[in-house]
């Protein structure tokens, strides 16, 4: 999946033409997918596609094309962890890669946050916290704090995620909901809760994922790590209950199995098979869950991933976007996570596969 990719997206420039070239959340998660890839077989050509695709972001004069700080956009955030890996790569200009990480690193220790410290999701969406947040700054986050030795950044990865537990999380089902306004200003938030109305299962996958990555770089003695630890044993007899047994995949609004209109969606059903595999494969979560894994990543496979007529593989069945609030108004109604188009190789589910691929290969 990882050289089909490539193929399709052979080089990134021009910008205009190609959004592979484009700074953002979903060039960030594909070549994180390959970087893991590149781990996995040592090959250097999914190394050398890396650094060529991303230099493409970094102008002489130290800026990130397409990034505006002053966005407090934490989908901005994500391509930094393959930057944090380049940072550390004999050979190649570290300290530029410094350069760039620090810049992103500045973005979070000025973003907006909520009374009890949760992050804005971005500038335009005041007092909101979106699951998808979550994987898109705390795994950077974790890991720079390691790097360049700032514990103090654990706290506040730790502090993200103990704001979603306690806005997010819905007491009788134990599923998240997607977004979560503190001001219950939005027409999506309930007037009580600040929640929106439903469970999105990519929000959720975006979540589970982010669980397991920050646990790689947080010490082993820091006071919250074995919080995040029981926040993933939480949610993983809960994804279970809400898999679909004919197809072990999950649903698109994850509570309303066989709705009129619902159907099996890849890209969260890659993520949870991620999270899933590598949580029991480390130990945070029963062994059990690798059988889960299994389960849904057959289905995967044997659903939505197709050979076409030049030999490449696709991934069919991603939802292109969820989201809340905006202009046209989503508001997170069980018709608006429906209304979105369904995609064939978006890189929000092709990423993930691969991810999932590598973790089933382990």
């Amino acid at each position: 999946m990882a050289d089909s990719f490539m193929a399709l997206y052979p080089d990134s420039v021009p910008a205009a033409r190609n959004r592979a070239a484009r700074w953002g959340y979903e060039h960030g998660l594909m070549l994180k997918a390959i970087e893991r890839v590149w781990q996995q077989t040592g090959d250097q050509k999914y190394l050398n596609y890396i650094v060529k695709t991303l230099d493409h972001s970094f102008p002489a004069d130290g800026s990130i094309l397409f990034y505006k700080a002053a966005d407090y956009n934490l989908d901005n955030i994500n391509s930094g962890r393959v930057v944090l890996t380049l940072m550390q790569q004999p050979g190649l200009d570290q300290q530029k890669y410094r350069r760039v990480a620090q810049l992103l690193h500045q973005q979070l220790a000025e973003q907006p946050t909520t009374k009890g410290g949760g992050y804005w999701h971005k500038k335009r969406y005041p007092y909101q916290i979106w699951l998808d947040g979550l994987y898109m700054a705390e795994p950077f986050a974790a890991e720079y704090a390691k790097l360049f030795n700032q514990p103090e950044g654990f706290d506040h990865v730790a502090t993200q995620f103990a704001q979603v537990e306690k806005n997010l999380v819905d007491p009788k089902t134990g599923l998240l909901y997607h977004g979560y306004d503190e001001s219950r200003e939005q027409q999506w938030a309930n007037k009580e809760t600040g929640q929106s109305p439903n469970f999105w299962s990519r929000g959720m996958g975006w979540y589970a994922m982010a669980l397991v990555d920050v646990l790689d770089y947080f010490p082993q003695n820091h006071p919250q790590r074995q919080q995040l630890i029981k926040d993933l044993q939480r949610l993983a007899p809960v994804l279970e209950k809400y898999q679909d047994p004919a197809t072990g995949g999950w649903w698109q609004v994850t509570d309303q199995a066989n709705r009129q209109g619902n159907y099996i969606e890849t890209s969260a059903s890659c993520m949870f098979v991620y999270a899933l595999a590598k949580g029991a494969r480390l130990g945070y979560i029963d062994k059990k869950y690798q059988e889960v894994a299994e389960k849904g990543y057959q289905g995967i496979v044997k659903k939505f991933v197709e050979t076409q007529p030049n030999g490449l593989l696709a991934l069919n069945g991603t939802v292109s976007v969820g989201g809340l609030g905006g202009n046209p108004y989503r508001d997170g109604s069980y018709e608006y996570y429906l209304s979105e188009p369904i995609k064939q190789n978006d890189f929000k589910g092709v990423g993930p596969f691969i991810m999932a691929s590598v973790e089933m290969g382990k």
